[in-house]
């Protein structure tokens, strides 16, 4: 069976997507620093859990991997404390206060504790406690979560205190790596469809911020392996297996799976000829960790002993967008097999958008073309899925109040935005709340450059002067 939808279909797939989105637009935060930790975010907090600083991250202890490798023995206590610690029912109700309706939560594939390459690779046991807790909480407050892929096997790019292990020895973009993150795939949607902890989550995206040159990425979207069209193709083979139509796509001779239990069913569809022999691998592949999940979280009756079916819809496959990479890229809209959603993260402060001055950030944002530019490349919904307030200068708190209309009234235009980050540290080290006046959601909201209603602008006309304005501003779509 061919698993490529034609491009002819993607505007019905699009509508598809909106089903799965908050009602109205996504008004949302990441939980940034809480399962992949990012030092420059708690900079005392990370030294008083025996972190270092260094101006080159890969030359000290500033990542999981490098803590996990250094504190062998006490590492996963000190994690435990932290994941307990960032993300509280607190900072949920704090949250839900400010009318957030989504999250989106940045995981490393070390959630799946079995797909470490131990000795050789490290990192903290124990998070899918604290990530099953803190998705109940979100589920209670009523808001939908995106569950975030951001640090993959191998480390997807170079440099990053986000992929886990600061490293330039990029090696996600091999067939061993690519096979592991579809092994992650298939857990992290079968939790999602059977985990009643998991039962606001409505999305999956299958990798954070890759590499930006597509020459540098072999097999993410091109023929090489296709890892795009398999993290698709994955979701919605455990999808079908958990009895819900998918467009175009069959268990074929498999059809009638009569067995008793989800995983013995999975082991039936994974060998399914329809299905890619590298998602026939992932599946088979997920079930002995789906089985050991099942019986340390107690989940034995949905994953090994009772009916399987699933009572929700498709979950919305997530992909940066387009734009997101250069150099020929493919189109992540050409995996899209039912309902999927597209991401873009846009910061200012990090050069290359606008010249650094007030007046050519704003003739920017209020001129950019972004979502009506992917939309006709079948890049929709769109979404911001990080975004904030830093800046190349020094910002007056008077531009803090329009810098933050201005995005939030050009990223409206697309299916909304989510704030990076909901919180970040205050303390001697940040200067204050200097790091958090610009990072931290909830401190803007203090400060009141964010409004209590998400949906509302300070300034309803805040672009006027500055559209069709090119003055001081580079191009931008």
């Amino acid at each position: 069976m061919n698993f490529l939808l034609a491009l002819s279909l993607f505007s019905a797939l699009s509508s598809q997507a909106l089903a799965g989105l908050p009602a109205g637009k996504i008004y949302g935060v990441n939980l940034g620093s809480w399962l992949v930790l990012e030092a420059w975010m708690l900079p005392q907090g990370w030294l008083d859990m025996g972190g270092e600083r260094c101006d080159v991250c890969a030359s000290c202890i500033e990542t999981e991997s490098s803590f996990a490798k250094a504190y062998p023995k006490t590492v996963d206590a000190t994690f435990a404390r932290h994941w307990d610690t960032w993300f509280t029912q607190d900072d949920v109700s704090q949250l839900e206060n400010a009318g957030i309706n989504t999250v989106r939560v940045p995981l490393g594939y070390w959630i799946v504790e079995e797909l470490v390459d131990r000795p050789a690779e490290a990192y903290p046991r124990g998070g899918l406690a604290y990530l099953r807790r803190g998705l109940g909480w979100l589920q209670a407050a009523g808001m939908q979560v995106i569950l975030d892929h951001h640090a993959l096997p191998g480390v997807q790019t170079p440099g990053q205190q986000f992929t886990g292990d600061c490293t330039t020895d990029v090696q996600f973009y091999t067939p061993h790596n690519y096979a592991r993150a579809l092994v992650w795939t298939a857990v992290m949607t079968t939790l999602a469809h059977l985990d009643p902890c998991f039962g606001s989550v409505f999305a999956i995206e299958a990798i954070n911020e890759p590499i930006m040159d597509a020459s540098k990425t072999p097999g993410y979207g091109d023929c090489t392996y296709f890892y795009r069209k398999h993290f698709v193709q994955t979701v919605r083979a455990v999808e079908l297996v958990l009895g819900i139509p998918i467009p175009d796509m069959s268990l074929g001779a498999s059809d009638s799976l009569s067995t008793s239990n989800f995983t013995a069913a999975l082991g039936v569809a994974c060998t399914a000829s329809d299905f890619a022999p590298e998602v026939q691998s992932a599946l088979k592949e997920a079930i002995p960790i789906l089985i050991e999940i099942g019986s340390q979280y107690e989940l034995q009756g949905p994953l090994t002993s009772s009916p399987y079916q699933s009572s929700r819809s498709s979950l919305v496959t997530n992909f940066m967008d387009v734009s997101w990479q250069y150099n020929k890229p493919s189109n992540p809209a050409d995996a899209a097999i039912g309902p999927q959603g597209y991401d873009n993260h846009l910061y200012y402060s990090f050069g290359g958008v606008a010249d650094a001055n007030p007046t050519a950030y704003l003739v920017s944002i209020c001129n950019l073309q972004r979502v009506q530019t992917n939309a006709a490349l079948g890049n929709s919904p769109l979404w911001f899925g990080e975004w904030g307030l830093p800046t190349q200068f020094n910002a007056t708190d008077e531009f803090l109040y329009k810098w933050a209309d201005a995005q939030k009234l050009a990223y409206s235009q697309g299916a909304g935005w989510i704030y990076w980050n909901f919180k970040t540290e205050i303390s001697n080290l940040t200067n204050g709340n200097g790091l958090a006046r610009q990072w931290s959601y909830l401190e803007a909201l203090k400060l009141g450059f964010m409004t209590q209603d998400p949906a509302e602008l300070h300034d309803p006309d805040v672009c006027k002067p500055y559209i069709n304005n090119t003055k001081s501003s580079r191009r931008m779509s």
